[in-house]
């Protein structure tokens, strides 16, 4: 299914878009030499947003829980890119272990876990499930909504190494974003590849960071393009000492949204941009769509009642927020099945592999779609997102995917950069 496009064509977007399929040879090797000095998580997946005059990351998920949502046509891609990055840290892996997240009853989430071990069997590895729920004491089969069952085995701790039962692997790929706090369980492994490392979870990582990393991606890329970096980068900002329940850092909280609206104000006067601009507030870590509200003026962060604040103070795994980071907020113009979309991308390795489109019928354009009620839409990445058509017009769903894979892959980029910023041992990078 292509998505409705309903970019106009005229506008600072679509100049964009000219200028990226023009420049393709230079952006791929622009990419290629960055690679060289960064490594790329082992996967992740990117929300964008499409305003039609510009074209922005809002979210990068570095355990992506979505693959059941991709086309089977990215299949192949997707082992061709699994085993690039198997080959870059264990190229000699004969098993793989895979810890899930400890939710067994989201059938959908199960389903995820389901393709992500197919593909990666699809390797040649030998790949078992170990989970870090308490309540898995036993090896656990779950019956999975399109048939057949997902087995989970507990975890087993021997010395300074990580298994199962008879299972001592080569690597462990968590696809679990630790936002429960790092187990000491996974601690100082010896000789076994942990992926992603320990910091890119949520007990660690935090989106203010991973946005300042973006914005300097983001400056080193417009300037290869000649573009004004506002048309792929979200202002943003970071508050911290926030109480939602008492009311505590109210003021504080509608001085950032004050001033994020003022900047965004001036590049709508700038491009002549007829759109009511709002900041997104969100928690500074956690995923699943929880800690989220859309602005429009500052006085609502200060009228919030029982119910918006309950909302606000607690997201996943029953974490209290006190550190938000306030981001300009990214209209979408895309609409499938009569929903409004926004487009995910993902990667394993430096390698877009697929993605989908987010609907739902119920929100607006302004509003936040990673919500109870939205559906996926897969659409054939695999083939369109790394070729564009050179004599296609810019807007055409070909150099529309390619233009989501390239400000993905500079996201992707950004948290490669967040993640050797953070890591503990700064000495691996020299």
């Amino acid at each position: 299914m292509v998505p409705h496009l309903l970019t106009a064509q005229s506008g600072p977007l679509l100049e964009f878009e000219r200028r990226i399929l023009a420049a393709t040879p230079q952006i791929e090797r622009w990419f290629r030499l960055e690679w060289q000095d960064h490594t790329p998580p082992f996967y992740g997946s990117v929300d964008l947003r499409n305003a039609g005059f510009k074209l922005a990351p809002v979210d990068t998920n570095l355990f992506p829980g979505g693959f059941n949502n991709l086309s089977a046509q990215m299949l192949p891609l997707a082992v061709q890119a699994a085993m690039a990055a198997i080959e870059k840290y264990c190229p000699d892996a004969r098993s793989l272990l895979l810890i899930p997240e400890n939710h067994t009853r989201n059938t959908y989430y199960l389903q995820n876990v389901a393709r992500l071990a197919m593909i990666l069997r699809q390797t040649g590895l030998d790949v078992r499930l170990g989970s870090l729920n308490p309540e898995i004491r036993e090896v656990t089969e779950l019956d999975l909504p399109e048939g057949g069952k997902l087995k989970l085995e507990p975890l087993q701790r021997k010395g300074r190494r990580i298994g199962l039962e008879g299972f001592d692997p080569c690597a462990i790929l968590l696809n679990n974003d630790l936002s429960a706090g790092t187990p000491e369980l996974l601690t100082e492994l010896h000789e076994q590849v942990l992926l992603p490392p320990l910091h890119a979870g949520w007990s660690v990582r935090r989106k203010t960071r991973h946005f300042a990393a973006y914005n300097d991606v983001a400056k080193r890329f417009a300037r290869l393009l000649d573009i004004d970096p506002w048309l792929i980068n979200p202002y943003f900002s970071g508050c911290s000492g926030i109480n939602f329940q008492e009311r505590e850092g109210e003021d504080q909280l509608a001085a950032h949204v004050e001033s994020l609206l003022r900047q965004i104000r001036s590049k709508y006067r700038e491009y002549a941009i007829d759109e009511t601009p709002y900041v997104i507030v969100k928690a500074d870590a956690g995923t699943y769509g929880m800690g989220v509200m859309s602005v429009k003026d500052p006085s609502e962060v200060r009228n919030l009642n029982r119910k918006q604040r309950n909302k606000m103070a607690v997201v996943k795994e029953g974490l209290q927020v006190s550190d938000v980071i306030l981001q300009e907020g990214v209209h979408t113009i895309e609409t499938v099945e009569s929903g409004i979309a926004e487009p995910v991308v993902y990667m394993i390795d430096r390698y877009v592999v697929g993605g989908f489109y987010r609907v739902h019928a119920s929100r607006g354009r302004d509003e936040n779609l990673n919500a109870p009620g939205m559906h996926f839409v897969p659409l054939p990445f695999a083939s369109s997102c790394n070729l564009p058509d050179a004599q296609g017009e810019p807007d055409c769903a070909p150099n529309r995917f390619y233009a989501y894979g390239v400000v993905a892959r500079l996201a992707l980029l950004a948290a490669s950069i967040e993640l050797e910023q953070t890591d503990p041992d700064p000495a691996r990078y020299g």
